[in-house]
């Protein structure tokens, strides 16, 4: 029997924490109903064009969606920000990371920054270290996951993954508590 809230299947789940200079992401999979984590890292950003930094982004998720054979995806939902123009380079950076999920036809699922820390840590107000440390206990890992856009990217994974055990819902607040899955539509050629 798996624990409480980790599926019995197999999985392949890819964590996302869109930015546009970083983007931390991490590989979650099940195997006889425990988490188990074969990679993590970040995806780096060439300081530049704005527009070469998207598609690095985008490339980049596409590589790992086939490496990996990932079957779903959990991203974190934009937010309102203090600064403007961060928050719109943080969307752009979840779009390159949604396109590249649109055309592989991987679902994906969006959590806020909220319900990851609270499923990660019960207190939606923890801060980075909080973080990397419950994903360091998480994983029995001697060292927090660096860097902390990796941490993040792997608890919105383990967020997710506490959600396959849980029974479908049918009503809208049910789904907004919950994350909201959207199917993403496989991108035709031609």
């Amino acid at each position: 029997m798996p624990p409480a809230g980790v599926a019995d299947t197999q999985r392949i789940l890819l964590g996302i924490d869109p930015g546009l200079r970083v983007t931390g992401y991490g590989i979650v999979s099940t195997e006889h109903g425990l988490l188990r984590c074969p990679t993590y890292g970040a995806i780096r950003t060439s300081p530049g064009e704005h527009s070469g930094r998207l598609l690095e982004i985008y490339e980049q998720i596409r590589r790992l969606l086939g490496l990996w054979n990932v079957e779903e995806t959990a991203i974190e939902k934009q937010f309102v920000a203090l600064n403007v123009s961060s928050a719109f380079a943080v969307g752009e950076a979840r779009a390159a990371a949604l396109l590249a999920c649109a055309q592989a036809g991987i679902p994906v699922t969006e959590y806020t920054p909220t319900e990851v820390k609270q499923a990660v840590t019960s207190y939606g107000r923890s801060g980075k270290p909080q973080i990397q440390e419950m994903v360091r206990l998480h994983f029995g890992w001697p060292e927090p996951p660096q860097p902390a856009d990796a941490a993040d990217a792997l608890a919105i994974a383990i967020c997710h993954a506490a959600r396959w055990s849980q029974p479908p819902q049918n009503n809208e607040s049910s789904r907004a508590r919950s994350g909201r899955q959207r199917r993403v539509p496989q991108a035709q050629v031609g």
